[in-house]
């Protein structure tokens, strides 16, 4: 059941355990947010689509900021998550670059919005979300590198700027794929840039001077 369906199906007042209400809570956050944005969302909003009184959000989250961080931790986990499993799904690295792509056009696809909270975010002038959303892409870079570092023959600073890009050409590629109405099947859109990817991996060492 999809985070709209669990929102709508709960009727208000009803009872949960306090994990449950949490996830709930989360859930409701996740499209007010998405649809809004920080600025224009309203804690009212948030429960009146979770069903919920506004006591009874305040009870989980002292305020909108603590709801959105603990949103932003949620699915910056997942992506640093989806990252991880992808480069431990097989020991072939040309593959695993491949998994790491689709690992980014899986996640700007199924994760009802949420990479528009970590890509997009409008509350990037925030100290607390700006350290989040750099962390994130520097968790995703430290775990590609060393496959760099080892294929490419780079010492380690090298590996992780070339980290840092391949990663940035994945998250931006993959909001353009999906913005542009998936004109391109997945796949092959996937395929595409892990191509290109691989090939430009596959140039170094370059000489050094």
């Amino acid at each position: 059941m999809s985070a709209t369906e669990q929102t709508e199906a709960r009727p208000r007042g009803t009872r949960l355990p306090r994990r449950a209400r949490r996830n709930q809570l989360l859930g409701a956050a996740q499209e007010v947010f998405v649809a809004q944005g920080y600025h224009s969302a309203a804690m009212d909003d948030i429960a009146d689509r979770a069903g919920v009184s506004k006591p009874v959000l305040y009870q989980h989250f002292p305020g909108k900021l603590e709801l959105y961080l603990a949103l932003l931790d949620q699915h910056c986990e997942a992506l640093v998550q989806a990252v991880r499993e992808a480069l431990d799904s097989t020991h072939d690295n040309k593959q695993r670059i491949a998994a790491t792509m689709d690992a980014y056009f899986s996640y700007v696809q199924h994760e009802g919005g949420a990479f528009r909270l970590v890509f997009e975010s409008d509350l990037t002038n925030e100290p607390a979300v700006r350290e989040r959303v750099d962390q994130v892409a520097e968790d995703c870079a430290k775990l590609v590198s060393p496959l760099i570092s080892e294929d490419a023959d780079l010492p380690e600073e090298q590996a992780m700027l070339l980290a840092v890009s391949l990663c940035g050409m994945a998250q931006v590629t993959a909001r353009h794929w999906l913005s542009s109405d998936r004109a391109i099947p997945r796949d092959v859109a996937k395929n595409l840039t892990a191509s290109l990817a691989w090939r430009g991996i596959a140039g170094f060492p370059m000489q050094q001077h």
